[in-house]
């Protein structure tokens, strides 16, 4: 039977910007290997897995090197697909049965938005090579269940950072995040890059999970309840977010790119 791959770019409205993220509709389960198989075949940043159930689909996320428990951009390209192929009615809810439990999405307004638990920071000292990886003065350092957060002096900052990976990699963590308010003049609140060789990936395009730390970490700081989220990657990507106790609601676009079967 031949089973269904689809290219999607999460958190963007236009073709070729935003996050690629591959999406395969399973017929039944199909082994870890043979998944992470097909997710290096991919070769982008995650592969989702999808399976029908009663209540919803289960879901899985895979980079080319290793399965991760979160992943915002691929649950948003699934959301999509499902709702473009017809899969789910265009009013019905998302559900997805996940290792980091049960997410949601709805659409609103042409955007999707999904239901994510938040993951705000710890202040912490990270490993002498993150700092030294970044080359950077923190003006903050913190870290939750899954990454690092490195909070920077300006935008400019942000952008200009080109990491040494070889050393980045030795980090004890899933990925990196590195932040900063935005410039005065621009449309979005904060700005962010993200970093994680560890898991195969130098530099991740759009990041949701990540935003899980963003959310809470600047709603506190600026005082705001809804913020405007640009991330910086040479692709780059916008996303608007909500916290709401340790619920993070997070809102994007997507387009599909690539439709095909695999063999």
């Amino acid at each position: 039977m031949t089973i269904s791959v689809f290219q999607v770019d999460a958190f963007t409205q236009r073709p070729f910007t935003g996050n690629p993220a591959a999406v395969c509709v399973l017929p039944e389960i199909k082994s870890e290997k043979w998944m992470q198989h097909v997710a290096k075949e991919m070769n982008l940043s995650e592969t989702a897995f999808l399976v029908k159930e009663k209540d919803g689909f289960h879901l899985r996320w895979f980079t080319p090197s290793v399965e991760v428990e979160l992943c915002g951009h691929a649950t948003l390209a699934s959301a999509h697909l499902l709702w473009e192929k017809g899969y789910l009615s265009q009013n019905e809810q998302a559900r997805f049965r996940t290792k980091s439990g049960l997410l949601t999405a709805e659409r609103h307004n042409g955007w999707i938005e999904l239901n994510f638990p938040a993951k705000p920071p710890t202040e912490v000292q990270p490993p002498e090579e993150v700092l030294k990886a970044l080359d950077v003065d923190a003006k903050y350092t913190g870290q939750n269940q899954f990454d690092y957060l490195v909070e920077v002096h300006s935008e400019e900052v942000l952008r200009g950072i080109q990491p040494d990976f070889s050393l980045l990699k030795r980090a004890p963590v899933r990925g990196v995040i590195v932040t900063s308010q935005a410039d005065a003049s621009k449309d979005y609140d904060i700005v962010s890059r993200f970093f994680c060789p560890a898991v195969g990936v130098n530099e991740d395009p759009v990041t949701g999970s990540a935003h899980c730390c963003l959310g809470p970490y600047w709603t506190d700081k600026l005082g705001k309840s809804e913020l405007a989220a640009c991330q910086a990657s040479e692709r780059g990507g916008l996303l608007k977010l909500k916290v709401d106790g340790d619920h993070i609601y997070m809102s994007g676009q997507a387009v599909t790119v690539l439709e095909g079967n695999l063999l």
